[in-house]
């Protein structure tokens, strides 16, 4: 989906391993990497024998409402946090939707699918891709936001989020990734004194369950009843919810927690490789706060397919409003895949 010329909105990481990419290393994808974890197979195993049964969400939901400290009406449970996208922009009645780029591009999309005109911010490489508040023109009634933000793993102050929030105004806050940082610092999720305020967030993920889609978004009650209405009956299917009542239980949370700590240390391991290649010309955005990396790269588009011949698949970042074919982003992987691709980026770049 080409936006007048621009970038296509519609192509996300899963391009680079479908088909003929099946059976490369897979580093264009920001789902971590073996998931889902058993104890959650062996749940989603046993739920297949309530299929008969029409899905109830009540528990799912009441279990999200008691992960971030809300009641249940700031709670709607979605197929995945992109089904949220598509019912903000049916559902609600707004007359200048901003998006703040570069960032997922989904919500832009649907808008646009909506019939609306939307305006961007473009945050600057010059200036590491922080958010200014002031950036965001002061009659915007929609905006929305990654944090931290994909793809350029930037983690943007709460401070700096809320500033945004005013009267009249919806501030969705896209959190995907926030279960990926330690601590999950700057994060919104629980939060009632930000008006206006929309939270998403995914269980694809960190728990791997992209195919099954699961994610929720917390908000004011009248902006959960109004999203409801918007969607399909029982929008979630039955395995989903289990997989949520499930990911968001004191084990799960702890176990996420972990998880994102060995996120960082991954992480920290490919950026001091990434840094081996300034040399070549290759720049990589810091701080890295997700369980991916933003790197500018000369040549970064024949880069990418050399590295496909070697073995490996890593995102191209054209496709993202603000940047070009000079970007790439790589997702965290374990110490040996990390080396391996290493390897693999020394020869595609020498």
């Amino acid at each position: 989906m080409p936006t007048e010329g621009g970038p296509d909105l519609r192509h996300h990481g899963d391009a680079e391993v479908r088909d003929d990419g099946s059976a490369l290393v897979d580093l264009a994808v920001n789902v971590r990497a073996g998931t889902p974890p058993r104890w959650l197979r062996e749940r989603l195993a046993e739920s297949l024998g309530s299929l008969a049964t029409y899905p109830d969400g009540r528990a799912a939901r009441a279990a999200v409402a008691r992960r971030h400290g809300l009641p249940v009406e700031r709670v709607l449970l979605t197929a995945g946090a992109a089904e949220a996208f598509v019912l903000l922009a049916r559902a609600l009645k707004v007359r200048r939707p901003v998006v703040v780029h570069p960032q997922f591009t989904e919500p832009e999309a649907a808008l646009r699918d909506a019939g609306h005109t939307v305006d961007r911010v473009l945050l600057r490489a010059a200036d590491g891709f922080r958010l200014d508040p002031a950036a965001v023109p002061d009659d915007a009634d929609l905006v929305v936001v990654g944090n931290p933000t994909n793809p350029t793993s930037v983690l943007h102050p709460a401070a700096a989020l809320a500033a945004l929030a005013r009267p009249g105004r919806t501030l969705v806050v896209d959190e995907a990734f926030m279960d990926a940082v330690p601590g999950e610092r700057e994060a919104l999720a629980g939060r009632t004194d930000v008006p206006g305020l929309v939270v998403l967030r995914s269980l694809t993920k960190t728990w791997g369950l992209a195919g099954l889609r699961i994610g929720y978004a917390l908000a004011a009650p009248e902006t959960v009843a109004a999203l409801e209405r918007a969607q399909p009956l029982w929008p979630v299917s039955a395995p989903a919810l289990v997989a949520a009542e499930a990911c968001v239980g004191p084990r799960a949370v702890a176990e996420a927690a972990h998880a994102a700590h060995r996120v960082a240390a991954d992480r920290e391991r490919l950026v001091a490789g990434l840094q081996g290649f300034t040399g070549r010309g290759l720049a990589v955005v810091e701080p890295a706060e997700g369980p991916f990396v933003l790197v500018r790269l000369p040549g970064a588009a024949g880069v990418r397919r050399r590295l496909r011949d070697l073995g490996y698949a890593v995102r191209r970042g054209d496709t993202f409003p603000g940047l070009g074919e000079e970007w790439l982003r790589l997702a965290v992987r374990d110490r040996a895949t990390t080396d391996g691709f290493l390897r693999a980026l020394d020869r595609a770049t020498g």
